[in-house]
C-alpha cells in the first residue's frame, strides 16, 4: 500500500517536472526598445521621402518641391511694357509734281498733287497753299495721266524755245516730261488742264 502510494506521487512530479521545462523553453517576449514603434508597425517616413501608397505597386510622392533656380514662366497674354507706340503712318503718296522755271523774274515754282486729291503749291517766298480736288476732279487728273497716249509725250520739247518763257517740268511715276511756253502735244495739254489752278503759278 506504501508503495503503491509513493508510484503516484512519483509520477505527478515527473508530469509538473515536464510541463514546466516545457513552459521555460518558450522565452519571454522581447520588450520594444524605448522611444521605438510598437512591434509590427513601421516609424514615421523621413520628410521629402514619404510616400503613400494608392494602390498595389503605385506610389504617389509627397512632398514634392520646385528645383532650386526654377522660375514659372509668364502668363500667355502678359501686356507690352508701357511707352511702345506703333510706327506712324506714311504720308499720302505723290501722284504727279509739276515744276515751272523761267520767265523775265526767273521763277522757280512747284506744284505737288497727292494720289488723295490734296495739293501743295508753292512760289517763291510766300506761304505754301494748300487745297484739295474733289473726286471728280481727282480722278480727272488721274485718268488724263494714265491715258496710254500721255506716254507717248516726248520727254522733251520739239517746238523751237520762247524768248524768256517758261518751261514745266512735270514727273509722273520716275517720267520725266519737258515742255515750254508753245504748242503742247493733246495729251499733255489734258494734264495741264486737270492740274489745280492750272499748273504751278508763275508769278515771282
Amino acid at each position: 500500500m506504501v508503495r503503491g502510494v509513493r508510484g503516484t506521487w512519483c509520477g505527478t512530479l515527473l508530469l509538473a517536472g515536464v510541463l514546466v521545462a516545457g513552459t521555460s523553453g518558450c522565452g519571454p517576449e522581447t520588450p520594444a526598445e524605448p522611444g521605438g514603434p510598437p512591434s509590427g508597425t513601421s516609424g514615421p517616413a523621413e520628410p521629402g521621402t514619404a510616400a503613400t501608397t494608392t494602390a498595389p505597386g503605385t506610389t504617389t510622392p509627397t512632398g514634392a518641391t520646385t528645383a532650386p533656380g526654377t522660375t514659372s514662366a509668364p502668363a500667355p497674354g502678359t501686356p507690352s511694357a508701357p511707352g511702345t507706340s506703333t510706327a506712324d503712318p506714311h504720308p499720302a503718296e505723290v501722284l504727279v509734281e509739276v515744276v515751272v522755271n523761267g520767265g523775265l523774274a526767273g521763277v522757280s515754282n512747284k506744284l505737288v498733287v497727292h494720289a488723295d486729291g490734296s495739293w501743295t503749291s508753292r512760289s517763291g517766298t510766300e506761304e505754301p497753299r494748300t487745297g484739295r480736288q474733289t473726286p471728280a476732279e481727282a480722278a480727272r487728273l488721274r485718268a488724263a495721266l494714265e491715258d496710254p497716249a500721255y506716254a507717248r509725250v516726248p520727254e522733251r520739247p520739239t517746238g523751237d524755245p520762247v524768248a524768256d518763257g517758261f518751261q514745266y517740268y512735270v514727273t509722273y511715276r520716275h517720267r520725266l516730261v519737258v515742255a515750254g511756253d508753245g504748242e503742247r502735244p493733246a495729251a499733255l495739254q489734258r494734264v495741264f488742264a486737270a492740274l489745280p489752278e492750272g499748273g504751278p503759278p508763275t508769278n515771282p
